[in-house]
């Protein structure tokens, strides 16, 4: 299973590329007389720049690096569970920042729709999978820019003429020029589209982003070894019968010895409780739906999706203190007791209704949707949860050998 996967991904990965390519030769036509293309090195260059330029925010306080901190595995740098922004910067996000690093990984969108619930159980490749953000709802990091650019609650552009116009007074607008025409300023749409193209190039080009050198990957090319705490808690984190996470967070080397990223990319509906931490959620009829919205709009009319979002990488997981797409939770600790006993002792999670818990940030609905079908979301209330207090240690102390070299943990409970 886990070698289809890669194989899968892979050839999305081809296809997203050929894709790409076909797309900027075809659809960009530039006005200005033909010129050599820049090269992907200084494309990278430019998007290095606009990545850290916080003149490219509304408020000239916000760049990319402020949310995705290079020195926090470009994760977020506080214990926020959603970042401020806007013009004033006194708006909010409505989800946890997820890290960029091993974007390179992430395969397109797919889903070949299920007819019934039993062959989605069954059959793997019958979950929607890919795409980046939570919701999948962007096939490249080129596309993706242009959501937090002008997200009205982060960085709160207008519209594409006012990036253009930041951009064309940043201290990189020649080479932006060079790099995409004299007159690229004057196009104001393709010039987004550039920055994005920029964007992608340094996440994707730039070796931070995808290190493999954390102590895992030592292991797995038999230069380290786990000590007995850390090989106890994999042994806990693979057992189909225990935490089973590495059903969807993959463990597995791939073709010609691929590190894997610990990540299927399929999206889950886990019933995450509410978080009254997000300004959004004081209003009671707001929803974040995941795949059927609000922010995804092209999927809203399957109710499955309702509550789904994607499985993210767990690489860099230990040095977080903002768990799930909501930030529910601020403790690794605190996140894996949640997944153990979320049907062992519901009420330590969720409010009572007619003395029963509900799933509180789902519409009734879409109660349905949870996941109660994977182990260990199988078990019952009142049963005993399958990791004790010292699993969960042990289960952490694996988990840190996920964390790059240069990744540093959030350490405390302070704004930045």
């Amino acid at each position: 299973m886990v070698l289809r996967c890669i194989r899968r991904t892979a050839a999305q990965a081809v296809l997203l590329l050929l894709t790409g390519l076909t797309l900027a030769a075809c659809q960009r036509q530039p006005a200005t007389p033909a010129t050599q293309p820049a090269a992907a090195s200084e494309l990278a260059a430019i998007g290095k720049l606009a990545f850290f330029d916080r003149s490219l925010s509304a408020s000239g306080q916000q760049s990319c690096a402020s949310c995705h901190s290079p020195a926090h595995a470009y994760g977020p740098p506080n214990h926020f569970a959603v970042q401020p922004g806007g013009p004033n910067m006194q708006d909010h996000g409505k989800r946890a920042v997820p890290s960029l690093r091993y974007l390179r990984s992430v395969p397109i969108w797919t889903h070949t729709y299920a007819s019934s619930m039993k062959d989605r159980l069954e059959v793997s490749d019958n979950m929607p999978s890919g795409g980046y953000t939570w919701d999948g709802r962007f096939n490249r990091p080129a596309e993706q820019a242009a959501a937090p650019l002008l997200g009205a609650d982060e960085m709160a552009n207008g519209s594409a003429a006012a990036v253009t116009e930041k951009l064309s007074k940043s201290a990189y607008a020649q080479r932006f020029r060079a790099a995409f025409g004299t007159d690229i300023f004057q196009r104001p749409d393709d010039a987004l589209r550039a920055l994005g193209q920029a964007l992608e190039r340094f996440q994707f080009d730039d070796a931070s982003f995808h290190p493999f050198d954390s102590k895992f990957d030592q292991v797995l090319d038999g230069k380290a070894q786990f000590n007995p705490q850390e090989a106890r808690g994999m042994a806990l984190f693979v057992d189909p019968k225990g935490g089973n996470c590495a059903s969807c967070h993959l463990v597995e080397q791939g073709a010609a010895g691929a590190h894997p990223t610990l990540t299927d990319y399929n999206f889950q509906t886990l019933g995450v409780p509410r978080n009254p931490e997000i300004p959004a959620n004081a209003n009671p009829a707001y929803y974040d739906l995941g795949l059927c919205g609000p922010a995804r709009t092209d999927k809203a009319d399957n109710p499955w999706y309702c509550g789904m979002f994607r499985t993210p990488t767990l690489r860099n997981v230990a040095t977080r203190q903002v768990f799930f797409h909501n930030g529910r939770f601020h403790s690794l600790e605190q996140a894996l007791r949640f997944y153990v006993e979320r049907d062992t002792a519901p009420e330590k999670w969720y409010p009572q209704v007619s003395g029963r818990p509900q799933f509180d940030d789902l519409p009734a609905q879409y109660q349905g949707n949870v996941d109660q079908r994977t182990a260990p979301m199988t078990n019952h209330r009142g049963g005993k949860p399958v990791w004790s207090e010292t699993d969960i240690a042990d289960v952490v102390a694996f988990l840190k050998t996920l964390n790059d070299r240069d990744a540093q943990p959030v350490r405390t409970l302070t704004s930045r």
